[in-house]
């Protein structure tokens, strides 16, 4: 087995938001600058939906490689649709990563002001059913995402709705993933040490062992172990640079299983979490302190900064 120790997450509810938002901000936040990590259960995300969903992504990606490769879009970036195996690489990383995946971004009626920014859906012809289970998981995840960026505003004593208008209309992706059964001679890993793009990131299908994150205190790696049906969540490099690093984008990897696990699939559900394309990243006041000067003086819109980092994992080419 696995031997990497287990990382102290605390284990939080997002049920106690309702009756004491300052507290579990308090907490969530106590997380993030520690871990760059949480661990959320009670999220709101029906788990009907989620048992769907997990099987119709197991359908999706038992389908023959020539018909799922037909989703795919080369020079798009892998924003929607199919990106086949061995497609991603972490940044600085000397091999691609072991995965295949698929994109689904928000729908957008036609004429919007984004449509130029943020590609519409790509669907299957099978499995049936997939659109609808995807278009309501993807809601699910929207609304949940909402409630932590409100324990986040209030942890950074901004108003609990201060991220509505930035995520109103967010180009935020959710990915399903299939990291297939691995060969004992396989080079690299399922996913090489990265950080995430995004605000933050809401993921489902952690409790299969292999996600693990750097600790900066100690420069260990430790194991994410959520309980069964709890939401990992962490800070992407968006919410790292608003917050002048007070909130860390921590890095992350998947590491491959232990020899008894190496025939099985993992699956995973990341949604990332994202604001709207014309959205102006810029250091909050707040976190700007005499001992924290601002690392960022420079604002990029969160388009700009999406594309640079697309370009350095491999996904959009220069």
């Amino acid at each position: 087995m696995l031997d990497t120790p287990s990382a102290e997450v605390p284990v939080l509810s997002l049920s106690d938001q309702e009756r004491d938002p300052d507290a579990f901000a308090a907490a969530f936040g106590g997380s993030f600058e520690r871990f760059g990590f949480a661990i959320v259960a009670d999220h709101g995300v029906p788990q009907p939906l989620i048992d769907r969903a997990w099987a119709e992504t197991e359908a999706l990606f038992a389908l023959p490689e020539e018909e799922k490769r037909g989703y795919f879009v080369a020079g798009g970036g892998g924003a929607r649709g199919y990106t086949p195996f061995k497609t991603e690489i972490a940044k600085d990383a000397k091999h691609v990563d072991l995965k295949e995946f698929w994109h689904v971004g928000r729908e957008l009626p036609e004429g919007h002001r984004f449509a130029g920014n943020m590609a519409p859906n790509i669907w299957p012809a099978r499995p049936e059913g997939f659109k609808d289970t995807f278009i309501e998981l993807f809601a699910a995840f929207d609304r949940a995402g909402d409630r932590l960026l409100s324990a986040i505003a209030r942890h950074l004593k901004l108003a609990p709705d201060w991220f509505d208008p930035a995520v109103k209309d967010g180009n935020s992706v959710l990915r399903l993933l299939h990291y297939p059964p691995i060969p004992v001679d396989a080079e690299g890993v399922r996913a090489g040490a990265h950080e995430d793009i995004n605000l933050i990131t809401l993921l489902l299908g952690a409790e299969e062992a292999g996600l693990e994150l750097l600790d900066r205190n100690t420069g260990r790696w430790l194991a994410i172990k959520p309980p069964e049906g709890a939401m990992v969540v962490n800070v992407g490099d968006m919410l790292q640079r608003l917050t002048n690093n007070v909130l860390p984008s921590t890095t992350h990897r998947v590491v491959n299983p232990p020899p008894e696990r190496r025939g099985h699939s993992r699956y995973s559900m990341p949604f990332f979490l994202h604001p709207a394309p014309d959205f102006l990243i810029e250091t909050l006041p707040g976190c700007v302190t005499p001992d924290n000067p601002n690392r960022y003086p420079q604002p990029i819109t969160a388009h700009d900064y999406l594309h640079e980092r697309l370009v350095e994992i491999g996904l959009i080419k220069k």
